[in-house]
């Protein structure tokens, strides 16, 4: 029987090694950006087609390469950052493997154009499927351009697996946030099919976060600063007002690297536990400096992992210093100078054309002491509202009309019916007289003793269920605002939206695009033109709900908005609710598919009977 054991070729090897590298065009990004950084740059350019599916390209103005190491860099294992094994227990650079570019030359089309600052001629490299193609001298600014083209070109099977361009445009700009936030020292620049997402100059910490997440979180930030024997903790955390539903603004850095840790995570949710509330997450962005020997970050492929020698005191230390920072927001606002504030009072939403100074308007004729009834008539007509036209005989005309409402008919009963089968699915006569309980449950009296029904559950189950019919046969009815209102997302959200754009319409929002990652909202559902709704906030809350319903339930697109839709849009508890509003939410309730449970699987109704109630008098 001959050996069946051989050697993998090396281009195979590089695509069985880029399916753990390389996983999407964002994993490729970072990569790239991490090599940029370890180059010395401090300008970082990014340019993106497809949402890096037809092009990736990192420009940087670092130190460039030699004809050999441009050639030896797509080589399986070579990296400028580790000589010997003891290296790797003190890394402070951000690649070290030498497998990223190895595994990026073996599924797609790579162009390299790099020079260094003593060459005067640069070196460009072309590279398919791990095949050098093209090296020959060029002439290229200072530094490295690399251009990835048709990523996963030759494995087909990898490619289809890639999600839609706005799904993978959100993947890229997590990536790149993480990478520009542990950098605010380095400028960077966002480009996405001709359009820029982002430019980021060179910055404090402070600015970099409002650069990347909007002017707003101007005033939620709260300074952290912790120096220890064992760590240097530095950053900024989020006012709880601010916390959110979803995760997603939550970052700790280790020597300028982000990670995904949990029992960091929970040190500083420890540190909110009572000021927020239930699945609430809060805004962090914590860095982390310790010694690097004290660490191994070579336990991942994508390098988000990291082990500590003493995991427990770095917990200890992160939970108190966020819990301190917290205490003295608390006690005192803190000054910021580095916020600016000097013109926030000074804008407005308006066009100086458009705004029109008061005025004042008055009688030159009025006198006072006339008694000439022309002249009174006249000013009635021209100024009515100077004058009460509710006179004395006419306020006290039909007060003999108190005493008429003890001649009223008794009031009318309706029947109601729940769906069901069962002899508890049929209730007696309901009174039309509703009570409302602490604003919060609805009382009625049935045959067989009462009912109470949660009114925000219920009319959350009335929504979702209007939604879900809107959603399937695209007919929400629209109620046109009587002024627009924009609203402007983070770049994450903006793309989300866009991707739900022809959802949202389904619903009976009227939404347009206008201009970097704005949205013109000028209708809204005709079942909420009769509530006072801000349309910014309730878009907002919109998107945030749709990303909370997918991230917990793992819902399909539809229904998570169709949810998210709903809690944001129904009454609350503590609303007032009159009989009118009351018969007509119960009536709806009932016209349900499934009107005895909310939409998170908790009950709607609850009912009593006779007998239950007369054994709480022990009768």
């Amino acid at each position: 029987m001959s050996d069946i054991i051989q050697l993998l070729p090396e281009s195979v090897a590089n695509q069985i090694a880029a399916g753990e590298v390389v996983q999407r065009p964002a994993s490729a990004i970072k990569e790239l950006m991490e090599n940029a950084i370890d180059a010395g740059a401090n300008k970082i350019q990014l340019i993106l087609k497809d949402a890096g599916k037809a092009l990736i390209q990192v420009i940087d103005n670092g130190c460039g390469m030699s004809i050999t190491d441009a050639r030896m860099c797509f080589e399986r294992h070579a990296t400028s950052k580790v000589r010997k094994a003891e290296d790797l227990f003190a890394i402070r650079t951000m690649g070290f493997r030498g497998e990223a570019m190895a595994s990026i030359a073996a599924i797609a089309q790579v162009e390299l154009k790099t020079r260094r600052y003593e060459d005067e001629l640069g070196t460009l490299i072309e590279i398919e499927g791990s095949t050098v193609i093209k090296q020959e001298p060029v002439a290229t600014p200072e530094g490295t351009s690399i251009c990835i083209k048709n990523l996963f070109y030759n494995t087909p099977a990898r490619r289809n697996f890639l999600k839609s361009n706005p799904a993978e445009m959100r993947h890229i700009i997590d990536e790149f946030q993480r990478v520009s936030l542990a950098h605010p020292n380095i400028a960077f620049s966002l480009h996405h099919d001709g359009m820029e997402i982002f430019r980021l100059p060179v910055s404090p910490l402070k600015q970099r976060i409002v650069h990347l997440f909007g002017n707003n979180y101007n005033e939620r930030l709260i300074p952290v600063e912790e120096d220890t024997t064992i760590i240097n903790l530095k950053g900024f955390i989020g006012k709880p007002a601010f916390a959110k539903k979803t995760r997603g603004e939550q970052f700790f850095f280790v020597n300028n690297r982000f990670i995904k840790d949990a029992y960091l995570n929970h040190a500083v949710n420890k540190a909110y536990e009572d000021l927020l509330a239930e699945e609430n997450f809060p805004l962090y962005v914590l860095f982390i400096d310790i010694d690097p020997s004290k660490i191994d970050v070579n336990v991942h492929p994508t390098k988000t992992e990291i082990k500590y020698l003493d995991e427990k005191s770095i917990y200890a230390i992160i939970h108190s210093a966020v819990k301190r920072s917290l205490g003295r927001y608390n006690i005192s606002p803190t000054i910021d100078f580095d916020q600016e504030t000097a013109f926030s009072g000074m804008i407005s939403h308006k066009a100086p054309d458009e705004i029109i100074p008061p005025s004042i308007s008055f009688n030159p004729d009025f006198n006072p002491f006339s008694d000439n009834s022309n002249a009174k008539a006249e000013e009635e007509k021209n100024y009515p509202s100077f004058r009460n036209h509710e006179t004395k005989d006419q306020s006290t005309k039909n007060w003999g009309s108190l005493y008429e409402i003890a001649a009223h008919k008794p009031v009318e009963q309706v029947s109601m019916e729940l769906p069901g089968n069962g002899p508890e699915a049929k209730y007696a006569p309901v009174q039309k007289q509703l009570m409302q309980l602490h604003n919060r449950y609805i009382i009625s009296q049935i045959k067989s003793g009462l009912m109470l029904i949660d009114q925000q559950a219920a009319h959350e189950r009335i929504l979702y269920e209007r939604f879900s019919a809107n959603l399937e046969d695209r007919k929400g009815a629209s109620q046109q605002s009587l002024f627009p209102q924009t609203v402007t997302l983070s770049p994450n959200d903006y793309e989300l939206a866009k991707s739900l754009l022809d959802d949202i319409k389904s619903l009976g929002f009227e939404v347009r695009e206008f201009g970097r990652n704005t949205l013109v909202i000028e209708g809204i559902p005709v079942d909420l033109g009769s509530n006072q709704v801000n349309e910014t906030q309730l878009f907002e809350h919109l998107i945030e709900g749709f990303k909370n319903s997918q991230q917990e339930l793992k819902l399909d697109k539809r229904d998570a908005l169709a949810r998210s839709m709903a809690r944001n849009s129904a009454i609350k508890s503590g609303a007032v609710l009159g009989q009118e509003e009351m018969n007509m939410l119960i009536e709806q309730l009932f016209a349900c598919k499934m009107p005895n449970f909310s939409i998170s699987g908790k009950p709607v109704i609850q009912t009593m009977t006779m007998m239950e109630v007369d054994k709480k008098f022990d009768k």
